[in-house]
């Protein structure tokens, strides 16, 4: 299978009470050219920190963000990510710059064909709804297209190495659900965060002794930069007043993440000791198919 490959990383030192940033390596915000075909692959930032929420002091946070620079408006079909592809997060703890854990997502769609009744009485004809949902979103009888992933862990080479499911503790299912997009106040009357937080799942990850936590989904933004004036041949003055503060450009688009926290022993294994302290390193993938052989 021939793939094309989109990744992100960043390299951390995971102590004993803290996280200290290592080198890291950027990515695009859809500059390569190629990836502009393929945009729900698209990988923007990673981030890799240590939890700091109260009692999460031994978990590790992964976020990998993908599709980027998405607009509040941009409906009906908003930004669902690609169910042809695999995206992937990373972890070297052996200091070979070589994964020796990685956390594989695969997503499928749910399709609930809600039709409704079209054309004058006698001769009505029923027709798929072309909308998301037709009523409150957060009832999933009113929902037409959804999405569900799964997520495998995989010890080795990503692609030859051992592969065991994640589990979704809640239901004792493999199937995790990815929430709808930010449609609007209407279609979220309760509130779009209270929504959007039902679809953050304990998972119980193979091999590890504690569960930890995921959640895959469209999130506000956070990277902060002007792009409109960085591509206008850096028209920028670092040194004159401020407009404002905030993401700049950024401020109102979205991004879809995947978070995952797991326990820091999972991560770490037999990480290599660099001062006094394990080193994990991690970054993300992602993968389509660009060829398939029918009759070999």
């Amino acid at each position: 299978m021939n793939t094309l490959l989109k990744r992100s990383g960043l390299a951390i030192a995971v102590a004993g009470l803290c996280i200290s940033a290592g080198a890291a390596n950027a990515s695009s915000h859809r500059e390569a050219p190629f990836i502009t075909e393929v945009p729900k692959v698209d990988g923007t930032d990673f981030y890799m920190f240590r939890s700091y929420e109260t009692g999460r002091a031994d978990f590790v946070t992964l976020i990998a963000n993908y599709l980027p620079l998405q607009d509040a408006y941009g409906g009906p079909n908003y930004f669902d990510l690609d169910e042809d592809a695999v995206y992937e997060i990373h972890i070297d703890n052996s200091g070979n710059a070589q994964e020796n854990l990685t956390f594989r997502f695969e997503f499928s769609d749910n399709l609930n064909d809600i039709q409704l009744p079209v054309g004058p009485d006698g001769d009505q004809q029923m027709v798929s709804v072309p909308l998301k949902n037709i009523g409150d979103a957060s009832d999933g009888d009113n929902v037409q297209v959804s999405q569900e992933y799964t997520v495998s862990v995989i010890r080795g080479d990503r692609r030859t190495g051992t592969v065991e499911t994640a589990t979704n503790v809640t239901d004792g299912t493999a199937t995790f659900d990815k929430p709808l997009d930010n449609i609007g106040e209407k279609s979220f009357p309760g509130g779009y965060q209270a929504y959007a937080n039902q679809h953050i799942f304990e998972i119980g990850i193979p091999g590890c002794a504690t569960n930890g936590q995921v959640f895959v989904g469209q999130r506000k933004e956070a990277f902060a930069v002007n792009l409109g004036e960085i591509f206008d041949l850096v028209n920028t003055n670092p040194l004159g007043p401020r407009d404002g503060e905030g993401a700049g450009d950024l401020a109102d688009k979205n991004v879809t993440s995947f978070a995952l926290e797991v326990p820091t022993e999972c991560l770490t294994g037999t990480a290599v000791t660099g001062m006094d302290q394990p080193v994990i390193g991690g970054w993300t993938t992602a993968s389509v198919r660009q060829a398939r052989v029918i009759n070999p």
